[in-house]
C-alpha cells in the first residue's frame, strides 16, 4: 500500500513511517521542510524499504491543494492510507497563552488534518477504498492543564472523524483517531521541561508523577505498538471500525 504520514520528518510520523515501510509498504513522508523528510526517507531506503519525500505545510492551503500533482510527480500511484499525524505542543496557562500561538496549534493539528483528509478523500472514493487515521493523544479524551490549544485540537479530531465516518459510510473507507498517552520522543521532552518550568518542579518529577503516574501500567508508549495499531486498521479485519477512538493508555481511563 501507499501510505501518507504528515509531520513523519521526526518523532511519531518518523517511527510509524519506518516501521510500516519494514512491513513492506511504499511510504510518503512529508513534513512542513523537506530535509527531515528526505532523512527519514532516506533511512528508509538504506534499510531496503521504498519511501518518497515531500515538503507539505498542512496549514499553507497551496500546498496542500498542489499535493496530488507532488505526489504524481513522485511517481507515486495514489495514497491508500493518510496518517495524519502533524502536531506540535505548547505549554502555558490561558491568560498568557498567545492567542497567535493557540490558533496556530489547532490550525495544524485540526484545521490542517480536514485539508489533509479533503485533498485525499476524492482519489480514495474513487478507487472505492481507504483508510485514514489521526494520531490523537490521550489528550483526546482527558484533559490537562495548560495545555488548552492542544487538548481543544486533540478532541476537535474525534468529532471530525465520527463526521467523515458518516460521510464515506457508502464505501469501503474508514476514519479512526488512535489516541496514546506519552511516547517519549522529541516532542514529549520539550513537554517535560516546559511542565517542569510551568509547575516549578523537577524533569524527572514530571516524567513519574504528571506523565506516567495515571499509568497503571507506568510505561511510555513505543513506535512499535502504533506501527502495529496502524497495519491492524488498515486491515480487512478492521473494515467496519470507523469513527472510533483507538485508546492506548496504560488503564489511564479504566480508572
Amino acid at each position: 500500500m501507499n501510505i501518507l504520514i504528515t509531520g513523519a520528518g521526526s518523532g511519531i510520523g518518523a517511527g510509524i513511517a519506518q516501521g510500516l515501510a519494514e512491513q513492506g509498504h511504499t511510504v510518503v513522508v512529508t513534513d512542513a521542510s523537506y530535509a527531515p523528510a528526505e532523512a527519514v526517507a532516506e533511512a528508509i531506503r538504506q534499510r531496503g524499504g521504498q519511501a518518497h519525500a515531500l515538503a507539505v505545510d498542512v496549514t499553507d492551503q497551496a500546498q496542500v491543494d498542489g499535493l496530488v500533482e507532488q505526489l504524481d510527480a513522485s511517481a507515486v500511484d495514489g495514497v491508500d492510507v493518510l496518517i495524519n499525524n502533524a502536531g506540535l505542543q505548547h505549554v502555558s496557562p490561558l491568560e498568557s497563552f498567545e492567542m497567535s500561538r493557540w490558533s496556530h496549534l489547532v490550525e495544524v493539528m485540526l484545521t490542517g488534518t480536514a485539508a489533509m483528509t479533503r485533498a485525499l478523500l476524492p482519489t480514495m472514493r474513487a478507487r472505492g477504498w481507504g483508510r485514514i487515521m489521526h494520531i490523537g493523544s490521550i489528550h483526546s479524551v482527558v484533559g490537562s492543564p495548560f495545555k488548552s490549544a492542544y487538548v481543544a485540537a486533540k478532541h476537535g479530531l474525534m468529532g471530525f472523524s465520527k463526521v467523515i465516518a458518516l460521510e464515506t459510510a457508502d464505501v469501503d473507507i474508514t476514519i479512526n483517531t488512535v489516541c496514546p498517552t506519552y511516547v517519549k520522543t522529541p516532542l514529549v521532552d520539550q513537554q517535560i521541561k516546559a511542565q517542569a518550568k510551568a509547575h516549578g518542579i523537577s524533569e524527572q518529577a514530571v516524567i513519574d508523577t504528571i506523565m506516567l503516574k495515571p499509568m497503571p501500567k507506568g510505561v511510555f508508549i513505543s513506535f512499535e505498538e502504533l506501527t502495529g495499531i496502524c497495519a491492524f486498521l488498515m486491515s480487512s479485519a478492521a473494515r467496519n471500525i470507523t469513527g472510533q477512538a483507538i485508546v492506548v493508555d496504560g488503564g489511564w481511563t479504566a480508572q
